[in-house]
């Protein structure tokens, strides 16, 4: 099988940020934007997922959402795919073990918000998610105490890197995982479908 991928380059460093994005929002952006900076990363890649398998819900369609945010987000260094459509992966670790095999050269980040640090212990094989590459957390409205808290920041609060040496994260070697703070926005995918923005 042949793949649309993003090309990568030996040494790059390049951040994960997964989700439905539906829709994407300016959240996404804020996220992506701090999250290369505090990390040190060369490139963001979006992964507009399928769909997720914890939502009885499912999202609009693949295509409509990733028209979307390739037109939402206009940066050089931030890429939107459906890297888990073309691999035919469901769950994030199955994803993140094809990307490694695929491009073995490049230093990938898996980034995601608090709320998700906070939950994904109910994720499937979520622990290989922390072995198998570094994990940047950021901050989202009302979950830094919980997530910090959670199962998995437990699980592996030996493997955390303080959180003034975040620019280290890119190039460690897993399990090791970071949680920044960030200016927060209060935009959300399902705050914009409840107005009926999202047609």
């Amino acid at each position: 099988m042949r793949f649309d991928l993003p090309k990568s380059c030996s040494g790059l460093r390049v951040g994960l940020l997964g989700g439905s994005f539906d829709p994407a929002h300016e959240g996404h952006v804020q996220i992506s934007l701090h999250a290369l900076k505090r990390f040190g990363l060369d490139q963001l890649w979006w992964l507009v997922s399928p769909g997720n398998p914890l939502k009885q819900m499912g999202p609009a369609s693949l295509s409509r959402r990733l028209e979307y945010a390739k037109c939402f987000v206009d940066h050089p260094r931030i890429k939107v795919t459906d890297i888990e459509s073309q691999l035919q992966t469901r769950f994030t670790c199955d994803t993140l073990l094809e990307l490694k095999a695929l491009y073995p050269s490049t230093h990938f980040t898996w980034l995601m918000g608090a709320d998700n640090l906070a939950q994904i212990h109910h994720w499937q094989d979520w622990q290989s998610i922390f072995e198998i590459m570094p994990v940047g957390v950021l901050a989202r409205p009302g979950q830094g105490l919980a997530a910090q808290c959670a199962p998995a920041a437990r699980r592996f609060a030996g493997a955390r890197i303080p959180n003034h040496t975040p620019q280290i994260l890119s190039r460690a070697v897993a399990p090791a995982w970071c949680f920044v703070s960030m200016r927060l926005s209060l935009s959300s995918s399902s705050d914009i479908r409840k107005r009926g923005a999202w047609r």
